[in-house]
């Protein structure tokens, strides 16, 4: 992505305030031993954990390139699985040497001593990612992950339901909702909101221009309540209390792409790699989908969301793993070998991540699926590359991220179960955001 420099000034400025709260002071070097054993011929092995599809295949080109270095790859169910192993693994001290993992959880995981300080062994690379990628594996000017992929984010539609209905991509999020009250006269839900998943808040507040985290001074800011959230929330609410959403769970996965591919709802807000559960689930409509910007806020230019979960990839080096130079080694090759940045990249033989790469634009065509878009491919490379540079770049992810969403998880049930509203959440989040802040020692504002 193209405006990434004051994210990463945010991100400077978080790991900053961190050190002052002294969440970090237990962090020191880099630990183990990083070499093979003094004469010994056999091979490092470096167990690597990781839940996105083609990894295997990447791993296999990996061990076959490399004679000094092997790589063991466990495969973990999804993201939030690979939290919770992860977690497991840390306090009974057998964490993996790598582990894949996303932007949201690397500055808790480094308060919590977790994680090695590889900078000496990949900062001459730095220059071959956008800085927004590299950005998320670094914590207070070190770097202790290898970016794996970039957040492009942009709105696919079911064009022949809209074509039906007289409707256009929606360019505006008004325009979102009254196509939506269009569709429902017809039985077609407008989008998919997961009762399980409250992202949907997240990232609309984040292009809203929310700051749900941010720096003041020697402490954290929290605001749940700020212009941005609000006008989150106002989309939201319209959307839930008109009734224009479905409200399947992808905990049955099947289900939600079937609903999909059956025209039983007719947009998403994705990024690239979500393509790839579409195209492998799909058996009526490919070829019938086609791309368009995130619909903006009145008066607002083009904007779309920063990373978040497999869209701010990041592969992260354990401080356990016991050869920590070559893991980095790995890291980097995974990131950076062509023939597995193109493996990752395709819907059909990997995740459909974009690449964090400085030159992500020439991997557009690869991440998104011909077979998907049909007609519309073309146009759709465009809409993608575009997205790229619209990114927010100011969004920072607080320390207690991981308790905070759960906590978020449990109201966003609620308010899909019409309980409460929107606003009332984001009331509680201030609030309960700002006492466990409090409980953990950690100087806040809010």
């Amino acid at each position: 992505m193209n405006s990434t420099i004051s994210r990463r000034k945010a991100a400077r400025a978080a790991a900053a305030a961190l050190a002052l709260t002294g969440l970090l002071t237990a962090c020191g070097g880099s630990g183990s031993s990083d070499t093979k054993a003094s004469g010994s011929s056999e091979p490092v092995t470096l167990p690597f954990w990781g839940w996105a599809n083609g990894q295997p295949d990447v791993v296999t080109a990996f061990n076959a390139s490399h004679k000094d270095i092997k790589l063991k790859y466990t495969k973990v169910t999804d993201q939030l699985t690979m939290q919770k192993q992860l977690a497991n693994a840390l306090k009974a001290k057998n964490a993996p040497c790598l582990v894949q993992n996303t932007a949201e959880y690397v500055t808790s995981l480094v308060s919590q001593d977790a994680l090695a300080d590889i900078s000496q062994y990949v900062g001459s690379a730095k220059d071959k990612f956008n800085a927004g990628a590299w950005a998320s594996g670094q914590v207070q000017g070190k770097t202790y992950g290898v970016p794996t992929s970039s957040a492009p984010n942009f709105t696919v539609y079911r064009t022949d339901i809209f074509a039906k209905y007289g409707l256009k991509a929606p360019a505006t999020w008004d325009d979102f909702i009254a196509a939506g009250e269009k569709l429902k006269k017809h039985g077609v839900y407008l989008t998919n909101y997961a009762g399980e998943d409250p992202s949907t808040l997240e990232v609309l507040a984040m292009q809203a221009g929310a700051h749900w985290y941010a720096i003041d001074g020697d402490s954290w800011k929290v605001d749940f309540q700020d212009a941005g959230s609000l006008k989150a929330a106002k989309v939201i609410q319209e959307i839930i209390d008109k009734n224009l959403a479905s409200k399947l769970s992808f905990a049955d996965y099947a289900a939600v792409q079937q609903n999909y591919d059956k025209g039983g709802t007719a947009t998403r807000q994705i990024s690239t790699w979500q393509m790839a559960g579409m195209v492998q689930n799909f058996t009526k409509s490919n070829g019938k989908w086609a791309t368009s910007p995130w619909p903006t806020y009145p008066g607002d230019a083009a904007k779309t969301p920063a990373g978040t979960n497999q869209s701010g990839g990041v592969t992260l080096v354990t401080k356990e793993c016991e050869h920590q130079e070559q893991a980095a080694e790995a890291a980097l090759w995974m990131s950076t070998n062509s023939g597995a940045v193109e493996t990752m990249a395709s819907p059909e033989t990997g995740n459909g991540v974009m690449p964090a790469l400085a030159d992500s634009d020439t991997y557009v065509g690869k991440s998104i699926s011909e077979k998907l878009l049909g007609k519309n491919y073309e146009p759709a490379n465009k809409v993608v590359t575009d997205s790229l540079g619209t990114v927010t770049t100011d969004w920072v992810f607080g320390p207690n991220w991981t308790a905070m969403y759960t906590e978020l998880a449990t109201g966003w049930a609620k308010v899909m179960n019409k309980e409460q509203k929107v606003t009332d959440l984001l009331a509680h989040m201030q609030e309960w955001t700002v006492k466990d802040l409090k409980s953990r020692g950690i100087n806040v504002k809010g």
